[in-house]
C-alpha cells in the first residue's frame, strides 16, 4: 500500500529546513562564565524602592476597592481625593491620633460651593453616611475656594488633616471642635476657633438667592438641617481631610508605606496578596 503523498512531501520539506534552523536550536543563547555563580541581586536601595512601589500598588488596590464599593464616584467624590484621605486616616490610626470610630470626613474645596462637596464615609462598613454642602472662608474666594491660610483673622479656610474633638453649644448651636495636625497649614485651628457648625447660609435656598453658597469666617459650615446628625456621628476623635488644589501642600500623613502597614495589621479589609519585589 502506497503512503499518502502529503506525508512524503512533509518529510522532504523537513529535510530542507533542518539545516537552516539547526544552529538556532543547538546553539545555547548564552554561555555563563561560571556556572556555579549565584544570579546577581538588586542593591539594597533598589530593593527598598521596589518594596515601596509594591506597597503603594497594594494600597492603591485597597483604596480603589473601597471607592468602588461605596460608589463614591457617583456622589461626585474624585478618587484622588479619597485616596489621600484614606492614606491620612491610616497614618493617623498608626499614630493613635484617632479613636476606634472608622469614619472619615472629606471636604473637596476644588469643587464649586454650589455642589455637595463634603462626604462622611464609614471605612469598615463601606458606606457613604453623608454627602452635603459645606462653606469656605469669605476671604478664600467667592464661588470657589482658591486662597487658604493658617493665620489668625485671615477669614480663610485651612486645608489638611484634622482630628475631631468634643462639642459645645455656641452662637450657631451645636458645634464641633477641630484640631489641625498639619504644621504650617492648619495647626492654628483652635486659636482661630475653626469649628464645624451649622449655618443658614450653607443651604440650597441661599444658593438660589445669591448664586453661590454663603461663606464663613474660615469654618467648615454645613446645613442646619443636617449639622447635628453629622456632628454627633463624627465627634470624638475621627479623621477629617480638607483638600484643595495646592501643589505645595505636603503632609506626614500621606505616607503610603505606614498606611499599608496599619491596614495589614488591622486585617479587616481585603488586601491583595503580596508581590515579590525581587521580581521584575
Amino acid at each position: 500500500m502506497r503512503k499518502p503523498r502529503w506525508r512524503y512531501m512533509r518529510r522532504r520539506l523537513s529535510r530542507k529546513l533542518l539545516p537552516l534552523f539547526a544552529p538556532l536550536i543547538l546553539t545555547p543563547l548564552a554561555t555563563p562564565v561560571n556556572t556555579g555563580a549565584a544570579m546577581p541581586h538588586s542593591d539594597p536601595a533598589t530593593l527598598k524602592r521596589k518594596m515601596m512601589n509594591v506597597k503603594l500598588m497594594r494600597f492603591n488596590q485597597v483604596a480603589y476597592n473601597l471607592y468602588s464599593n461605596m460608589q463614591l464616584q457617583e456622589s461626585g467624590l474624585r478618587f484622588e481625593v479619597f485616596h489621600k484621605a484614606l492614606t491620612g486616616y491610616y497614618n493617623m490610626r498608626h499614630n493613635n491620633e484617632v479613636s476606634g470610630k472608622p469614619y472619615i470626613t472629606i471636604v473637596d474645596f476644588t469643587k464649586s460651593s454650589n455642589e455637595k462637596r463634603l462626604w462622611v464615609v464609614d471605612v469598615e462598613k463601606k458606606e457613604l453616611l453623608f454627602n452635603t454642602y459645606v462653606s469656605h472662608g469669605r476671604n478664600s474666594g467667592n464661588e470657589f475656594a482658591e486662597n487658604f491660610s493658617n493665620e489668625n483673622e485671615s477669614f480663610m479656610s485651612s486645608i489638611g488633616f484634622y482630628m475631631t474633638e468634643g462639642t459645645y453649644i455656641g452662637k450657631h448651636g451645636l458645634s464641633l471642635k477641630l484640631n489641625g495636625l498639619d504644621e504650617g497649614y492648619n495647626t492654628n485651628a483652635k486659636d482661630r476657633y475653626i469649628v464645624m457648625h451649622g449655618a443658614e447660609y450653607a443651604s440650597e435656598a441661599f444658593i438660589q438667592q445669591a448664586g453661590r453658597l454663603g461663606r464663613s469666617l474660615g469654618c467648615p459650615a454645613i446645613p442646619m438641617e443636617e449639622h447635628e446628625d453629622i456632628i454627633d456621628t463624627v465627634k470624638g476623635g475621627t479623621a477629617m481631610y480638607i483638600h484643595a488644589a495646592q501643589d505645595k501642600y505636603t503632609s506626614q500623613y500621606l505616607d503610603h508605606v505606614t498606611a499599608m502597614k496599619e491596614l495589614v495589621s488591622e486585617n479587616k479589609l481585603d488586601v491583595p496578596p503580596p508581590i515579590n519585589p525581587t521580581q521584575g
